[in-house]
């Protein structure tokens, strides 16, 4: 009787020892959170890994989906480290244990703590394309377009598509029937026959270029081919504001013909410096503003030789040499009063001046150059 009954508590627990046995899992899927430590709301697309805790090294790893969430399968029971960490937040390290009784394990959230460095240093930038259209018109953008840098208004609407400039005139898709406008308004600088007015102000004091092919009432009717319309720069943010800018180049670096002898040398480096200012300081609803440009210039304005032959066999050889400075100086200033998101009253005034200076030479020479007859 006595050995029937250690038979059956034998059997018995050899029962529950392979019920055990067989509760033990291969393999195991993990499971968990990352969140804001803050407000505790979820982190997406942050990176989950779990590490060997010997040498560190990558075991698996994983992203949380739109809920924070993560899942890592076929991890082995032992020992892991577990790292969480997201792009704009720091990094979450610890150490987990996997048993085997259990398919699935749900890990405590991984809580991560905003990175203030890191989101102090994030700088996210965009540039606007230089030519960009709506169903009304075009618009070309001078501020982002290096090309126009250092030149004037008429000279940067030559490279513009559909625009050609003929004796100071202005020709959209070949008509000279064009309204030409300076922040939507007709100036004595933009009248029809002649825009010449335009090369004095520097491009760098525009903002951009609207063309507008079919314009609609409310513009001016002699405009029949389309109408220019020239937005100068302005800032309209609260409180003071100021802005500084300097544009140069060095222009030709070659001779095309060599001067006659003993004149004053022709410019062969032609440089364009281009200064500008811009202030504006602007409370609640009323803007008050202030802009200057300066583009300096120095070209070789002329540089002509003509031989002349006479019956008797004499021969002059002349030349028209001409060096040129030009200055153009352009302010502008005003107030903007917001009436409300829809109207605006701007009183606003444009001051430009132009200063050319001319240094020119004009010899007469014999035919072999050996004598000058006259300068």
């Amino acid at each position: 009787m006595i050995k029937r009954k250690w038979w059956l508590m034998f059997l018995f627990f050899s029962g529950m020892g392979s019920q055990s046995l067989n509760a033990q899992f291969v393999s195991v899927i993990v499971s968990g959170s990352v969140r804001n430590n803050m407000d505790k709301s979820p982190l997406p697309y942050a990176n989950v890994v779990m590490k060997s805790p010997k040498d560190s090294s990558f075991i698996a790893g994983t992203i949380t989906n739109d809920d924070g969430r993560f899942i890592i399968s076929n991890i082995k029971p032992g020992t892991y480290l577990i790292e969480a960490s997201h792009a704009v937040y720091g990094n979450k390290i610890m150490s987990i244990y996997i048993g085997s009784l259990s398919s699935n394990i749900e890990l405590a959230s991984l809580d991560l703590v905003p990175n203030s460095e890191m989101l102090g240093n994030i700088n996210i930038q965009g540039n606007r394309s230089v030519i960009s259209a709506d169903l009304e018109k075009k618009i070309f953008s001078v501020s982002d377009n290096i090309s126009g840098i250092g030149g004037s208004i008429l000279q940067t609407m030559q490279s513009l598509p559909g625009v050609t400039i003929q004796d100071g005139r202005i020709f959209l898709r070949g008509s000279d029937k064009v309204a030409v406008l300076i922040d939507g308004k007709q100036t004595a600088l933009t009248g029809f026959g002649s825009q010449s007015g335009l090369d004095n102000l520097p491009a760098s004091a525009i903002q951009r270029i609207e063309i507008i092919n079919n314009p609609n009432a409310r513009f001016d009717a002699n405009g029949n081919a389309g109408v220019i319309n020239i937005i100068m720069k302005k800032n309209d943010q609260n409180g003071w504001n100021a802005k500084l800018g300097f544009a140069s180049g060095l222009g030709s670096l070659w001779v095309r013909k060599k001067n006659l002898p003993n004149i004053r040398p022709q410019y062969t480096l032609t440089p364009k410096i281009n200064p500008s200012f811009s202030i504006n300081r602007r409370k609640d609803r009323v803007n008050v503003f202030f802009q200057v440009d300066d583009l300096y210039t120095e070209t070789l304005n002329k540089n002509e030789f003509a031989d002349r032959f006479y019956d008797d066999g004499t021969i002059i050889r002349g030349q028209l040499k001409r060096n040129r400075n030009t200055n153009f100086l352009t302010t502008k200033g005003g107030v903007d009063w917001y009436l409300h998101s829809n109207s605006t009253f701007t009183f606003s005034g444009l001051f430009g001046s132009e200063k050319i200076i001319d240094r020119g030479d004009q010899p007469f020479f014999n035919g072999d150059l050996s004598k000058r007859l006259r300068l």
